[in-house]
C-alpha cells in the first residue's frame, strides 16, 4: 500500500488514552522505541481529553492498581501541591483530592492530568526514543497472513504516515485498528445462549452498544450572566424523553442506577452546595454512597475550599451526567455520516443541558435557572467548552483466547467465594458492572462484582500473532466491559501489553507463546510483579 511517507519502529501504539500512555510507558522502561499516534492534541483518553475524573474502586490508595498508575495519581497531586495556592490543611494531606468531588478520591482537572502525562513522556521524547503524533487516526493497515505489518495513520490535512512495526498494539477508544486489520471482534450484547451470563439477552444485539457522552466543565459567577445560545435542537431535547425513563431527559430525574427508581437529583453550585466551609473534607466511596444526588459536588474537580481564602470565585465542575447519555445510535458499525450525525447530536444534547441549566432549572428560592453558569473550556483545552473527545464506554473487542464473562465476577454468582482466580492473572482490578442505558434501549444494568484479575488469555487474539489490544477492547464481554473499562484497569491492561510486545521482542517469542507455556508465563508474571504490577488481591473482608 502506497502512502506520502514511512517510517518504522518497535512497537506501534495506536491511540493515546490511558492505556496507549501505559503501553508506551511500559515498552520504553524496557529499552524499546515507541510511535504513539494519538486522534487529539492531548494524551490521556478518558482523564483528559475526555473530561472524566478516575473511577476508581475504595482501597486505590492502599493496593488494587500497578506502581505506576499510583505514580501518576501522586504526580498529579504534586502539582497541585507545587503550583496551586493551597491552605495548609489540603496541602498537608496525603490523600489531597483538589476538587472534593464524591466520585473519587482524586477528582481534578483534565488539563492538569495532561499536563502531568506530558511531563511523564517528556524524557523519551527528548532522548529519540519516543516519537507521538498528534492528531492522527488509523485509516488502513497492511496484513500478511496473521501478522500486521504495517499501519497507515492520516493528519487532518490528509497526510498519511505508514508506520511499520514488529508489535501494534490498538488502544483507540474504539478498537479502530481491530477491523482495519482483519481481526476477529464482537460489539455490542452477547447471547446468553453464548455465555451465559444471567444478564445477557436472549439473542445477540451486536448493534446495542452503552451511551457515550460529551462532557463539559462549568463555574458559576453570581450575578452574571453567561447563558449560551439557544441549541438549534433545543425544543427537541427538551421534550425527549428515552426509554424506561421517569422524565424528561433535561431534568434533574433520571433511575438510580441499582434499583431504577427515580431520583430527584439537586444542583447547588458553589456555597450552596456546601454552605458549612468548616465541614470535614469529603472521603469518596462509591461502594457505600455513589456520591451522585447531588451534582455540582458529584464529579467537581477544583474545590475553593482547597484553595487559599479568596483565591478561587468559583469551584470548577465536570458535568457527566446521566441526562447527557446520548442514546440515539453507536459510533460503531454505522457509516461515517451517521457516526458524524451521532457525534454532532451529543455534542447539541449536552448544550442543551447546559441551556437548560442557565435557563429553566428549578432553583431553591423558587426561582428558574443559573444563567452565571459559565462554561469552562480552559479546564478542557478547547474554545467551545466542550471537552476535546467523547466520553466513549464501550469499545469492540478482540475475539480473545479467554473471555470474561459475568459468572466469573458477579458478588452474586460468587459470593463469598470471590471472583474466580485466572492462573494467567497480569493485574486486578474492582468496580461494579456498571452499564449505561444502551442505543438499543436498554436501562441501566448494575451488578454487584468481587475483587476480579486481569487474565492474559483476554489480552491474546485468537489468531492475529503481532496485535495487542490495549485498552477497553480486551476480550471481556458486553457485561463485563462495565467495570473493566475504568480509568485503573484500562491502564493495567496497557501497561501489561506494552510489557509483554517487549518481552517477546526480548525473547525471540509471541504472546501466544508467553501464554501457552507455564514456565513462561511464570516468567512474564514475576516480571510485571517486580515492575509493581498486582497480579492477586489480598484478603479483603465485607466488599
Amino acid at each position: 500500500m502506497s502512502s506520502e511517507a514511512a517510517t518504522s519502529t518497535d512497537i506501534l501504539v495506536v491511540g493515546g488514552g490511558l492505556g496507549g500512555v501505559a503501553a508506551a510507558l511500559a515498552a520504553l522502561r524496557r529499552g524499546r522505541s515507541v510511535l504513539l499516534t494519538e486522534e487529539t492534541d492531548w494524551i490521556g483518553g478518558q482523564l483528559t481529553s475526555q473530561g472524566v475524573p478516575p473511577d476508581e474502586h475504595p482501597w486505590i490508595e492502599q493496593f488494587g492498581c500497578t506502581r505506576s498508575y499510583r505514580e501518576l495519581r501522586e504526580a498529579i497531586r504534586s502539582y497541585y501541591r507545587t503550583w496551586y495556592p493551597l491552605t495548609d490543611e489540603a496541602r498537608a494531606r496525603a490523600d489531597l483530592n483538589p476538587g472534593e468531588g464524591r466520585v473519587s478520591r482524586l477528582c481534578h482537572e483534565p488539563r492538569v492530568a495532561a499536563a502531568v502525562l506530558s511531563a511523564m513522556v517528556s524524557p523519551y521524547v527528548s532522548a529519540g526514543r519516543l516519537r507521538i503524533l498528534y492528531g492522527h487516526r488509523p485509516v488502513a493497515a497492511v496484513v500478511d497472513g496473521d501478522r500486521v505489518r504495517s499501519v497507515v495513520v492520516e493528519a487532518p490535512d490528509g497526510r498519511r504516515l505508514e508506520v511499520s512495526a514488529r508489535y501494534v498494539l490498538d488502544a483507540t477508544e474504539l478498537g479502530d485498528v481491530l477491523p482495519l486489520a482483519g481481526a476477529e471482534y464482537v460489539t455490542g450484547f452477547e447471547s446468553r445462549h453464548e455465555t451465559g451470563e444471567p444478564s445477557a439477552p436472549d439473542e445477540a444485539q451486536p448493534g446495542n452498544m452503552q451511551a457515550f457522552s460529551w462532557v463539559f466543565a462549568l463555574d458559576h459567577r453570581a450575578g452574571e450572566d453567561h447563558t449560551i445560545d439557544r441549541p438549534a435542537g433545543y425544543s427537541a431535547w427538551a421534550s425527549h424523553r428515552p426509554p424506561r425513563w421517569p422524565n424528561r431527559l433535561l431534568s434533574l430525574s433520571a433511575p438510580d442506577p441499582r434499583t431504577l427508581e427515580t431520583v430527584e437529583r439537586s444542583f447547588l453550585p458553589n456555597a450552596e452546595a456546601a454552605p458549612n466551609a468548616e465541614a470535614a473534607p469529603i472521603v469518596a466511596d462509591q461502594s457505600k454512597d455513589p456520591g451522585d444526588k447531588e451534582l455540582w459536588v458529584f464529579r467537581r474537580v477544583l474545590s475553593q475550599k482547597v484553595l487559599r481564602p479568596g483565591f478561587a470565585d468559583s469551584d470548577v465542575t465536570v458535568v457527566n451526567w446521566p441526562m447527557i447519555d446520548y442514546l440515539p445510535g453507536p459510533l460503531i458499525g454505522v457509516s461515517d455520516e451517521e457516526r458524524d450525525k451521532h457525534l454532532a447530536g451529543a455534542r447539541e444534547l449536552s448544550l442543551s443541558m447546559l441551556y437548560w441549566l442557565q435557563t429553566e432549572a428549578p432553583r431553591p428560592d423558587g426561582g428558574t435557572g443559573w444563567p452565571g453558569l459559565r462554561l469552562r473550556g480552559d479546564v478542557m483545552g478547547t474554545s467551545d467548552g466542550l471537552a476535546k473527545a467523547p466520553y466513549i464506554r464501550e469499545s469492540r473487542r478482540i475475539v480473545a483466547r479467554r473471555r470474561v464473562v459475568e459468572q466469573d465476577l458477579s458478588f452474586a454468582v460468587r459470593g463469598e467465594r470471590g471472583a474466580v482466580g485466572y492462573p494467567d492473572s497480569v493485574g486486578v482490578g474492582m468496580y461494579r458492572i456498571d452499564l449505561h442505558p444502551s442505543t438499543g434501549g436498554d436501562t441501566y444494568i448494575d451488578v454487584a462484582s468481587c475483587p476480579f484479575q486481569i487474565p492474559l488469555g483476554a489480552l491474546i487474539p485468537v489468531r492475529l500473532r503481532n496485535l495487542l489490544p490495549a485498552a477497553k477492547n480486551i476480550g471481556t464481554t458486553h457485561i463485563t466491559n462495565g467495570c473493566y473499562r475504568l480509568h485503573p484497569v484500562e491502564w493495567n491492561v496497557g501497561e501489561v501489553a506494552g510489557a509483554l510486545a517487549a518481552h517477546c521482542l526480548d525473547k525471540g517469542l509471541e504472546p501466544g507463546q508467553v501464554h501457552a507455556d507455564t514456565a513462561r508465563l511464570r516468567h512474564f508474571q514475576d516480571e510485571l510483579a517486580g515492575d509493581g504490577v498486582e497480579l492477586a488481591w489480598p484478603e479483603i473482608k465485607g466488599y
